[in-house]
């Protein structure tokens, strides 16, 4: 048989290492030696754990490689090295976390002067975040010795590999207890505020950028952690430092300098949204919007958050009728002059994340500098911004769907939602939301009738104009809904209820997707089946279903939070589950008497 015979054929690495005078790069040249090193080979990791070794393994990672090599292998080593301290062989972990000499070594890349080689610091931050991971109390003890750590990190955050060497700092250590000591470490190095220091028009993007990611993490990170841990007697530090108003009224100082720099002002707003982030539980109804007091969230918006924001509105509102300076776009539809920018994108997502809170003080604010009426403008303007148009879209939505407004204190006013809800009467009456709509749509006509290009907002337009008639039927605030457009103009009036049902319900009509087929279907089996015979309408029932499905897609918290983390990648069995929980809270209400 053929297992008498050995078939077995040794490794090459092993004949190489059975030579006395064989070198670190020849072994590193052949194809296997990663596998050979994943797969335990004795000889080749006693061969790895020869200090000299070791110490050229790490050489390779932080020293700059020959400038006079071909660029195709330059990197090979670095990489190679790499990964054979990354290949998490607990002999090669032991040696880096205890000899000092090793941790010095590779410490001292940190050193260099910015920017960093973005190839070289990826490798590093790799083989530290492990070592972090395996080794946590003995890199942790050696990181807090260095007294300039955290300058260090600070000084080439814009590096990426280095943010990210920062949150791995955070989310590698497990244990609660060391995982606090951490906390606190880091809270006393003031790593909060000199996050928010970057933030400034002095600084370059990258350190923008970065800085604003680093700290969005950090409150995500600390707000799940409590989540987890929530019998802990230990608030989280860092997201308690980055929670103070002096810290919000800081950040928020360094982007209204006497420059309007673009890219500073986006990241700060990035870490106000991310502290307006919660998670509400879906609620049966028209699209995914959960006001308060309809269900809990599962994050609470700190007070001194919205009060930091709620005091610099206007200089938020002043953006969106002056942004920070953009030269002229031209397009293949016309000139843009200015254009949309990214600044006045993310202050209108900032107003949407408000609208959620649904404050009063904070609405009042709004109502009173007409940022409503200024990004409704926005939406007619800018025809074909689709990004504008989805987040014009949110705000209406969220207004039309929240009937109450809750205190500073977050709870709910104790008064008649028809009275109550100034924002909706600011949306329909100063706003005039119904006469705009109308107006909009008959241009649009007209332009179509005359062979002109249908207007890049009448998708939007048309959803819009399907929120106000579900609020008006069955909205949560309905009633005040449905007396607002009474009390419209007469004309206007007429023209709505015209308009209704008329053009819109056309409109809705050959938006509708069939969802049955009309032809016969064969099955494996050969059985006929035809759904025309099925009683399924095509009409009303399936028409309002898509639309809500459409309305449910759209105001999702998926659009402002649109991103993947590789530290959150579901096996592909759990993918499959994950975009079809809402179609679950659709309600298909289908008529089987209908032939």
């Amino acid at each position: 048989m053929f297992w008498k015979f050995d078939l077995h054929s040794s490794s090459h690495i092993d004949t190489l290492l059975e030579r006395e005078d064989v070198t670190l790069k020849e072994l590193m040249d052949e194809e296997d030696v990663l596998q050979e090193c994943k797969a335990q080979n004795r000889k080749l990791i006693e061969f790895l754990l020869k200090s000299e070794c070791l110490e050229d393994l790490v050489s390779f990672i932080i020293e700059e490689p020959p400038q006079d090599m071909d660029e195709k292998i330059r990197y090979k080593y670095p990489n190679i090295s790499c990964e054979l301290l990354t290949s998490d062989v607990s002999q090669i972990n032991d040696r880096l976390g205890e000899e000092e000499s090793l941790l010095m070594k590779l410490y001292s890349f940190l050193l260099n002067e910015s920017p960093l080689n973005p190839l070289l610091a990826s490798f590093f931050s790799k083989v530290l975040s492990i070592l972090i991971s395996r080794k946590p109390e003995q890199i942790v003890d050696f990181l807090k010795r260095k007294h300039d750590f955290v300058d260090l990190i600070i000084k080439h955050i814009g590096t990426s590999a280095i943010m990210d060497l920062l949150l791995r700092l955070l989310t590698c250590i497990e244990p609660p207890q060391p995982r606090q000591e951490v906390l606190n470490w880091l809270n006393e190095e003031r790593i909060i505020q000199r996050l928010v220091e970057i933030v400034h028009p002095s600084q370059d993007e990258d350190r923008h950028s970065n800085a604003s990611q680093s700290l969005c993490e950090i409150i995500r990170l600390s707000r799940d952690q409590m989540l987890q841990v929530q019998n802990s007697s230990e608030p989280d530090p860092l997201l308690a430092s980055l929670e103070k108003q002096e810290i919000i009224e800081q950040l928020l100082s360094n982007i209204f300098h006497k420059e309007k720099n673009e890219s500073a002002i986006v990241s700060a707003i990035q870490i106000l949204l991310t502290l307006l982030e919660t998670r509400r539980q879906t609620f049966e109804g028209h699209i995914e919007i959960c006001p308060p007091g309809m269900s809990n969230s599962t994050y609470s918006v700190n007070k001194s958050v919205l009060e930091a924001i709620k005091a610099r509105l206007s200089s938020f509102h002043e953006l969106l009728l002056e942004p920070p300076k953009k030269s002229v776009m031209k397009t293949t539809w016309g000139v843009l002059d200015p254009p949309v920018g990214n600044t006045r994108l993310n202050v209108i997502r900032l107003i949407s994340s408000l609208l959620q809170m649904n404050t009063s003080s904070v609405n009042q604010e709004l109502i009173e500098l007409n940022s409503i009426g200024v990004i409704l403008d926005m939406f007619f303007k800018y025809t074909w911004n689709n990004f504008l148009h989805t987040q014009v879209e949110i705000c209406i939505a969220l207004i039309l769907a929240s009937p109450l407004e809750s205190t500073e204190n977050g709870t709910i006013t104790d008064q008649d939602s028809t009275a109550d809800n100034l924002l909706l009467k600011h949306l329909f009456l100063k706003c005039q939301l119904i006469e705009r709509i109308l107006e909009a749509w008959e241009m649009n006509e007209k332009k179509q009738a005359e062979g002109g290009r249908r207007h890049g907002y009448m998708g939007h337009l048309t959803r819009i104009a399907n929120c106000i008639v579900h609020s008006t039927d069955k909205g949560p605030n309905s009633t005040l809904v449905q007396q607002l457009i009474k009390e419209l103009p007469e004309e206007v009036r007429e023209r709505w209820e015209t308009f209704c049902t008329s053009s819109l319900g056309e409109t809705n009509k050959r938006n509708t997707v069939d969802l049955v087929t009309t032809c016969h279907i064969h099955s494996s089996s050969d059985d006929e089946i035809d759904f025309k015979e099925t009683g399924f309408s095509q009409d009303s029932s399936l028409q309002q279903a898509f639309s809500d499905y459409q309305m449910q897609q759209m105001t999702s918290n998926f659009i402002d939070q649109f991103g993947f983390n590789d530290e959150k990648f579901a096996d592909q069995d759990d993918i499959g589950n994950v975009s079809f929980d809402r179609v679950s809270d659709i309600n298909f209400t289908l008529n089987t008497n209908e032939s």
